[in-house]
């Protein structure tokens, strides 16, 4: 099995070490001799991030730095990382430690009856306000679209290459989790959910909770919002077309 695994990082370097450390032993133990890569994208941080995983990748090739000179967003951090993954599945998880890697093998274990495998948090560990900020943009999206997944924004998922290919990603903060999911079930591709743990942030600082975060998000949300109702738009043009057609 070959795995391309992607850290979006900004500004981590307490955590960024510690967590491509476990990713390559996980892939390590998972792919056997095929195989693996470690792409963090380093989006604009300001610390030693980028620094960290350059002395890791000279330890390891199979360790990458993309690097973004300012910061773009952590949706763009997350796209930079699925379109550089090169092996046949592509995962991504947030580079807080939040996460434990080794639960990776648990969603390994369906990628034979699904395209897209995601986890959900079976009891989140944030603070209130940012649990409460997103209960409101869970049940927000849910009423504004189909979503395949009960745990939207749950950085914790794996891709099989194929259905990423000719994937048009737009979001580049925090809807990027919500457009994957939208695009990828209307495209038809199989999604299956298994429960993961989650813990509480190590070190560093969230961002998830900020103003501009939720305005981008929010902008973001109206965008995708009106490039659906296009979508649906001309399906429902065209089939009345092709209902006309069939009359005559």
């Amino acid at each position: 099995m070959r795995i391309s695994a992607v850290f979006p990082a900004h500004n981590e370097e307490e955590n960024i070490e510690q967590a491509v450390t476990e990713m390559r032993d996980v892939l390590r133990s998972i792919c056997g001799g095929d195989a693996y890569e470690v792409i963090v994208v380093d989006d604009g941080s300001t610390d030693r991030t980028a620094e960290i995983v350059e002395k890791l990748s000279e330890l390891d090739p199979g360790v990458r730095l993309i690097r973004h000179e300012t910061n773009l967003g952590y949706g763009q951090a997350v796209k930079t990382g699925l379109q550089a993954g090169s092996l046949d599945y592509v995962f991504f998880t947030d580079s807080d430690l939040q996460f434990d890697v080794w639960e990776l093998e648990r969603l390994i274990s369906f990628l034979d009856r699904a395209d897209v495998v995601c986890g959900y948090r079976i009891e989140r560990q944030d603070p209130w306000n940012r649990r409460f900020i997103a209960k409101g943009w869970n049940y927000l999206v849910r009423v504004l679209f189909y979503v395949p997944v009960r745990d939207i924004d749950c950085a914790f998922k794996i891709f099989k290459r194929e259905a990423l290919e000719g994937l048009s990603i737009e979001s580049v903060g925090a809807l990027i989790n919500t457009e994957l999911m939208i695009k990828l079930g209307r495209s038809g591709y199989g999604v299956a959910e298994v429960g993961v743990n989650h813990f509480p942030r190590a070190g560093g600082e969230q961002s998830g909770a900020k103003v501009s975060v939720i305005f981008t998000a929010f902008r973001e949300l109206l965008r995708m919002r009106r490039y659906l109702k296009n979508i649906d738009m001309q399906e429902r043009h065209h089939a009345r077309r092709r209902a006309l057609r069939g009359r005559v």
